[in-house]
């Protein structure tokens, strides 16, 4: 195996370390977290039954998805529906990694959406989840925020809003724990709608696929094997987590929460132990065409253009 962890600020510039023609390469959309901690546990598994992988940290999102869709990389991080809808690539979802489950933080003079109308807003990327997240408050709450600036990353945004550097963003669960856990007398957790829809998921350009699927097969059924059992049992992420990989050289603060985020993650639905299927992508249409980036009436639209279920129908047998 391989690995290759590189922050990539505005272009693909990549460069790997020897790696054989068929090496799984992986873009990941930010550098490696707790958030990423089940996932590099499913990394583990697919190497024991036989993948070899490489991977990649992008600065954000976007770049993941160039580097997808220009062949750079094989499988990507992400929910790149506005990319599936205008390109010519056959890009599709094979799993759903993590609902959006996101939280409204800001400072204390605000305690409710509506009164965020016409102000500035901190978000991860361009395109990505939060801003799909923005465009659906406005919608659903009659308002529009003023000028939105990105941060990649939610701990950075929490840095952002510990310094004072904007009013008000979206952070994932654990960051919206370790912002109001520092300095709860300075923020409030608007109270927010439930989601569904896909914040990260997996997605490849359907001929790769295809042409590589056992690849695929060995990936989505380690995939699957980790989220049934961390339903079942949060603990396993960190008794699984190996001390020598990228998850294991994180702070030994995070590596203590691991167990706190992963049961509070699985008690609030951030994952799906079936890892989304029909069921997530007919609400990432309904989701993404109301925040913007799907053009088209969802009802009318066909989930197989956007997702490839056999690898994920072959694993839950």
């Amino acid at each position: 195996m391989t690995q290759t962890a590189l922050a990539v600020p505005l272009a693909i510039a990549m460069t790997f370390t020897a790696a054989q023609a068929d090496t799984l390469k992986i873009a990941l959309a930010e550098t490696p977290s707790d958030e990423l901690a089940a996932f590099f546990v499913a990394l583990d598994r697919a190497k024991a039954n036989g993948l070899d992988y490489e991977w990649t940290a992008f600065s954000d999102e976007e770049l993941a998805v160039q580097a997808i869709l220009s062949g750079q990389m094989d499988i990507g991080f992400g929910t790149p529906y506005s990319a599936m809808q205008r390109s010519k690539a056959p890009i599709r979802i094979i799993f759903q990694l993590s609902k959006l489950k996101f939280f409204p933080v800001a400072v204390e003079e605000y305690t409710d959406l509506s009164q965020l109308d016409g102000q500035p807003i901190m978000l991860h990327s361009r395109g990505g989840g939060t801003d799909s997240i923005a465009n659906v408050i406005e919608d659903r709450m009659s308002m529009s925020f003023g000028d939105r600036s990105y941060v990649p990353g939610s701990s950075n945004r929490v840095v952002a809003m510990l310094a004072g550097q904007a009013d008000a963003t979206i952070l994932d669960l654990s960051n919206k724990n370790k912002i109001i856990a520092e300095a709860g007398d300075r923020f409030n957790v608007l109270p927010m709608f439930d989601v569904d829809a896909s914040d990260e998921a997996l997605f490849a350009n359907l001929d790769w696929i295809k042409d590589n699927s056992e690849q695929v097969d060995i990936l989505v059924e380690a995939l699957v094997s980790v989220w049934q059992d961390m339903a079942e049992d949060p603990t396993v992420i960190s008794r699984e987590t190996n001390p020598d990989g990228p998850i294991g050289q994180l702070p030994a603060e995070i590596l203590a929460e691991l167990d706190g985020f992963y049961t509070e993650a699985v008690a609030g639905g951030l994952y799906d132990p079936n890892g989304g299927g029909r069921i997530a992508a007919k609400a990432d249409l309904d989701w993404y065409a109301a925040a913007g980036q799907l053009d088209g009436n969802p009802e009318e639209m066909n989930i197989e253009d956007f997702w490839y279920l056999a690898p994920l129908d072959a694993a839950m047998k």
